[in-house]
Parts: structure tokens; C-alpha cells; sequence
């Protein structure tokens, strides 16, 4: 008998942990872009995600942080110490681009920050190679996994993975190039694959983490914020 393969696509916030730290002290440096983006609905408790800043008082989030219509859920950026009003740019969705971009005043940013700017990175990502994962509070090593480790019916869009999950709207970083590789979406369920019998079995192995990629975001992103 075959083995049922369940699918399991969650979406994670802000809480989400990361596993222990294996990055070095530099990568440290990237935490200037990382953001709390914070949306209040009506009637409700504020809920916390993440940011990355891009420059020019522009900062990109994961679509569904703001969530729909976000225009009514008067956004806020936590940035160098800072809480800024934050206004929409563009909205995405979680079916289709998880990515919104919103702007601050840059006028009330430090001016080592408003000199700043964060590329988004040219090259695809490639299996195997590593990452930096960034939050506001601290810095993880990461790597790109394949997305023959995830159910096959998945692979084709969800292209773009890391070993472990990671906070919705977080930053991956190229560890090498220092430039802006993907905002994290989601987690999906990873497997093992092998030979028993002459069938294929799948086993459980926990959860990937899957990030728009830069190609994505560059698509995304008006002319003006593609530094």
C-alpha cells in the first residue's frame, strides 16, 4: 500500500523561533534593516510581524501581517526605535504575491539609516547555499534547501526554501553578497524520501521554511525601490 502523504501549508507569525544561533558576529550588521510591523484591527488586540527596510522610507512585509484591506488596520513600523505611521504602497495576498510594501517618514529616521540602501539580490537562490536570516532581535545562519525535500505538488511554486521555518515578513540575506534574497511566507511540511519494497515512502521531517524569492519581489516592487 502507498504511503498518504498529508500537505500541510501554515502560515507563521512574528512568535515563531529560531533555532540556535550559528551566526557569525557580522551578520549582525544586517539587523539595521529588520523591522516589527505592527497592524491594529478594530475591536482586536495589535498583532506584531516582521519588516525588512529597504531605503528611501520604504519597508516590505509579508502580505498577510497587514492582512485584507489593510488600509483599515492603521499600520505601524517599529524601527530604530522609532514607531512610525506607516502607509500601504502596495498590497499583495497570500494566494498570490505574500508581499506588502509600506512606507514611513523618512524625514524622522536617523540619518545613518536614511542614507542606507538594501539591494535585492540578482542571482537566484541555490541549493545548499547559506543564508541570513534577520529579525529585528538577532541573526541566524540558514541554507537553501531543495524543493524535492516537499510534497510534489508544491514544489513548482513553493521553489524557494530554507532548512527551518522562520517569522512571517523576516529577511533572508545572501550570507556572501550582504543583498536581500527573499521575505519569509510561510512553513510546509518537508519529508524524507526512500526505497522500501520497490515503492517510494515518505517520512516525516518536520518543516521548511518557504520565502518569496528576489526575482519575486524585484517583479513586485515599483522602479523607484528596486536599489
Amino acid at each position: 500500500m502507498r504511503p498518504t502523504i498529508v500537505v500541510s501549508v501554515v502560515v507563521i507569525a512574528a512568535a515563531s523561533v529560531f533555532n540556535p544561533a550559528r551566526a557569525q558576529s557580522d551578520d549582525d550588521a544586517l539587523k539595521i534593516y529588520a523591522v516589527n510591523v505592527v497592524k491594529t484591527n478594530p475591536f482586536q488586540k495589535p498583532f506584531t510581524g516582521y519588516g525588512i527596510y529597504l531605503g528611501d522610507g520604504a519597508v516590505l512585509t509579508a502580505a498577510h501581517v497587514i492582512g485584507r484591506f489593510g488600509f483599515l488596520k492603521s499600520p505601524h513600523v517599529l524601527i530604530a526605535g522609532q514607531d512610525l505611521a506607516a502607509t500601504i504602497v502596495k498590497e499583495g495576498s497570500l494566494a498570490q504575491t505574500d508581499l506588502t510594501l509600506l512606507a514611513v517618514d523618512e524625514a524622522r529616521l536617523p540619518i545613518g539609516l536614511r542614507l542606507r540602501r538594501n539591494p535585492v539580490c540578482k542571482q537566484p537562490p541555490r541549493v545548499g547555499q547559506d543564508v541570513v536570516l534577520v529579525i529585528p532581535e538577532r541573526t541566524e545562519r540558514s541554507q537553501i534547501i531543495s524543493p524535492q525535500l516537499i510534497h510534489p505538488t508544491l514544489r513548482e511554486r513553493f521553489n524557494a526554501l530554507i532548512t527551518e521555518p522562520a517569522g512571517s515578513g523576516s529577511g533572508v540575506f545572501d550570507a556572501d553578497r550582504r543583498c536581500l534574497m527573499g521575505i519569509v511566507s510561510r512553513k510546509l511540511s518537508k519529508y524524507h524520501y526512500r526505497m522500501e519494497h520497490g515503492q517510494i515512502v515518505a517520512e516525516d521531517a518536520g518543516f521548511a521554511g518557504y520565502f518569496i524569492p528576489a526575482s519575486e519581489i524585484a517583479d513586485f516592487l515599483p522602479q523607484k525601490f528596486r536599489f
